[in-house]
C-alpha cells in the first residue's frame, strides 16, 4: 500500500441547486452510497486522473448547502478533490442548467421534483470501461461482487483509520479503491473474471496509460468521433461506448440516440403518444436543453426509471 500524506480538505458553495442526497441515493455503476444517521455522505476511492496514484474522498454537505471534502491520496490533493467535483457534476455552473428549466416547462418541472439533482459519474473513463467489460452479460450486483475482488487483490483499500477516507459505503467501513492501469496490465490473471475477457481489460489498462481515455480529451471530442474510438476497444459495444462517454468524462451537452429508455421516457413526459419518441424528435426537445443535454436526458432517465416506466410506451 503507498503512503498518503495528512488529509486535506476542501470546501465549495455549489453555483445552483445540488443535493447530497440525491448523489448519494444515485447508485449508479458499481457505486454505493445512501443516507447515514447524520445525513447524506459519500465516500470514494478511485484511481486518479493521471493514473499513477491512487485517492479516497469524504464528502458532506452543510444545511446551508456548503459542500465539504477530506481527501487522502498519495498524489495531487487538488487534482484528486476536481475529480471528486467532476464525479459529483459540481465543476459546471448549476443556475444555467436552471434555466434550461425555466426555458422547457416539462424539464422544469422534473427539475423541481428531483430538486438538486445532478448526474453522478464514474470516477473516469478508464474505470468506467473496465466496469462495461466486468459487468456485461451479468447482473450489476454479481459485476460488483467481482470488481471488489479485482480491488481487494491489486489496487488500494482505505478505510477509518485512513482519516475517514474510505470507500463509498455510506455506512462505514473499508472499500478498495480499483487497481492503477499498470498493475491491471502487468496481472497475467484476474479473480472471477473468464480468461477471453482478460486481454479486454489489459487493451482497457494500455488504452488509459496511452492516453486514449483522458476525460478533457473524450469530453472536447463530437459523439461521432468519440463513440467510434471507444468501440474500436475490445468488448465495448454502441451501448457501453455511450455509457463511457456520457458518464464519465464530466461532457455535460453530447447528445446520443443510443440510450435505449429515453425515448419512451421523452414520449411519455412530453406527451408524444403511445410509442416511443422518434430520433428527430428526441433531438429536436433535446435541443431545448442546451447546453445541457446530457444532464436532460440523466434526469429523465431517473424520473422514468422512479416511476418503474415501461421501456416502450
Amino acid at each position: 500500500m503507498s503512503s498518503s500524506g495528512p488529509p486535506a480538505t476542501f470546501a465549495i458553495t455549489p453555483d445552483g441547486p445540488f443535493s447530497l442526497d440525491e448523489a448519494a441515493a444515485f447508485g449508479f455503476g458499481p457505486r454505493r452510497g445512501g443516507r447515514a444517521p447524520g445525513g447524506a455522505r459519500m465516500r470514494l476511492a478511485f484511481v486518479t486522473d493521471d493514473l499513477a496514484h491512487h485517492a479516497a474522498a469524504r464528502v458532506t454537505q452543510d444545511p446551508d448547502g456548503t459542500i465539504r471534502g477530506r481527501v487522502e491520496t498519495d498524489g495531487d490533493p487538488q487534482a484528486a478533490w476536481r475529480q471528486v467535483l467532476r464525479v459529483l457534476s459540481l465543476d459546471h455552473a448549476g443556475t444555467a442548467w436552471e434555466q434550461a428549466g425555466t426555458r422547457d416547462p416539462v424539464l422544469g418541472q422534473l427539475q423541481r421534483e428531483h430538486r438538486g439533482l445532478r448526474p453522478v459519474l464514474f470516477h473516469s473513463p478508464y474505470e468506467a470501461a473496465a466496469w462495461a467489460i466486468i459487468s456485461a452479460r451479468r447482473h450489476r450486483s454479481t459485476a460488483a461482487v467481482i470488481r471488489e475482488r479485482i480491488c481487494d487483490k491489486l489496487g488500494r483499500t482505505f478505510d477509518e483509520g485512513e482519516g475517514e477516507g474510505g470507500g463509498e459505503d455510506a455506512a462505514g467501513g473499508e472499500l478498495a479503491a480499483f487497481p492503477l492501469p499498470a498493475r491491471l496490465l502487468a496481472a497475467p490473471s484476474l479473480p472471477s473474471i473468464a480468461p477471453q475477457r482478460v486481454p479486454w481489460l489489459h487493451a482497457v489498462a494500455r488504452a488509459a496509460l496511452d492516453g486514449d481515455l483522458d476525460p478533457a480529451r473524450l469530453a472536447a471530442m463530437e459523439p461521432a468521433r468519440a463513440l467510434p474510438r471507444l468501440q474500436a476497444l475490445p468488448g465495448i459495444g454502441p451501448m457501453y461506448a455511450t455509457l463511457i462517454l456520457l458518464r464519465s468524462t464530466g461532457t455535460a451537452d453530447a447528445l446520443t440516440l443510443t440510450e435505449p429508455r429515453l425515448p419512451s421516457y421523452i414520449a411519455h413526459f412530453y406527451g408524444l403518444g403511445p410509442g416511443p419518441a422518434s430520433p428527430a424528435q428526441v433531438a429536436r426537445i433535446a435541443a431545448g436543453w442546451r447546453p445541457f443535454r446530457t444532464w436532460g436526458s440523466v434526469l429523465i432517465r431517473v424520473a422514468g426509471d422512479r416511476l418503474n416506466l415501461p421501456a416502450a410506451a
